[in-house]
């Protein structure tokens, strides 16, 4: 009985050594560059100042950052959303909430959030 298992496990894992979903090939190709290093050195020169340390504790990326909405209309924005999310995520999936508005056809999540 022993012999047995033990040939019926060896054939099953040497078939499972041998299948492989992915070939090595896909992760060993080469990478070439249609760029020159000294072209992409100064692209990214271009883009992050040398004054600028983002890894900095003192970095805020949001420093010079100005809305173009008030504080009210973000928070009617905010309540609005979160009105229809709760009604697209309650129990019903929200077919009450739809039920309760006229039909439009193509009408998506967004434009639902949007005329609310």
């Amino acid at each position: 009985m022993n012999r047995k298992t033990l040939i019926v496990g060896l054939s099953i894992t040497a078939a499972a050594a041998s299948v492989s979903a992915e070939s090595y090939t896909e992760y060993n190709t080469p990478f070439v560059s249609t760029a020159q290093r000294v072209v992409v050195q100064s692209q990214v020169a271009r883009g992050v100042a040398p004054s600028i340390n983002p890894w900095s504790t003192s970095y805020n990326p949001l420093a010079q950052f100005r809305s173009d909405r008030t504080r009210a209309q973000v928070s009617a924005e905010y309540v609005q959303a979160r009105e229809v999310v709760n009604a697209f995520t309650g129990e019903d999936s929200g077919s009450g909430y739809l039920s309760g508005r006229p039909a439009a056809a193509g009408e998506t999540f967004a434009s639902v959030a949007a005329v609310r």
